[in-house]
């Protein structure tokens, strides 16, 4: 399955680049298996994504846990969380 990765904020500072197309394995389901096989692709990937749990994703521009499934989703958001004020 090929998918739009986007990032964000320091996300996309840490990996080096606003968005990338990546074809996802089959055995990779949801969002929070989605980040740790992102994390595993190399040192950049693992530093961003190191405190996974804090990790917010979207799918399709919709807010997404990391136990929802990607199944055809065509793009995947990911950011820290954000504060307001």
């Amino acid at each position: 399955m090929s998918v739009k990765l986007v990032y964000f904020a320091w996300v996309r500072e840490r990996i080096g680049k606003p968005d990338e197309i990546l074809d996802i394995p089959e055995n990779v389901k949801t969002i929070g298996e989605l980040i740790r096989f992102l994390a595993a692709r190399d040192e950049n990937y693992g530093y961003a994504f190191e405190k996974a749990p804090f990790i917010r994703a979207a799918i399709d521009r919709k807010h997404a846990k990391h136990d929802t499934l990607i199944a055809g989703a065509r793009e995947i958001a990911f950011f820290p969380p954000m504060t307001g004020g």
